[in-house]
């Protein structure tokens, strides 16, 4: 089973495959609760498949341009899981990014980064002195 990560958006994306076929498939609205909410989703969609994280044969992450901490999350998720199963790990973009991550899986087994692509410079606070 393979496991793809969207989070991009507000709304978060998560989906189940086997090969290249869609078993479970799950859209929410995350917004801000994105970092609070996307363990339960994955462990919500785990259930109804009724399988385990041991199923899992790799993972495929949506890598950008879009919101800046919103694929830090699901990056961060997407490492975790990868590293922790020692399973492989692909980035993908463009419209058929969960097509495209499927075959990287296929062709580099042992593939284990996705370089997130952000679109632009990270918007982000200066200090104040």
């Amino acid at each position: 089973m393979i496991l793809t990560i969207k989070t991009d958006q507000p709304e978060a994306e998560l989906g189940l495959y086997q090969g290249n076929k869609k078993e479970s498939y799950l859209k929410w609205q995350a917004g801000r609760n994105l970092s609070l909410d996307i363990h339960e989703k994955i462990d919500g969609l785990f259930k109804k498949q009724s399988i385990g994280l041991s199923d899992l044969k790799g993972v495929v992450l949506y890598k950008g341009p879009g919101s800046f901490t919103g694929l830090r999350i699901g990056a961060s998720v997407a490492n975790a899981i990868a590293y922790e199963l020692d399973i492989p790990l692909a980035g993908a973009n463009g419209k058929d990014w969960i097509k495209t991550g499927i075959e990287l899986l296929k062709k580099e087994p042992a593939r284990r980064i996705a370089k997130l692509e952000y679109g632009a410079a990270p918007k982000t606070t200066k200090p104040k002195k």
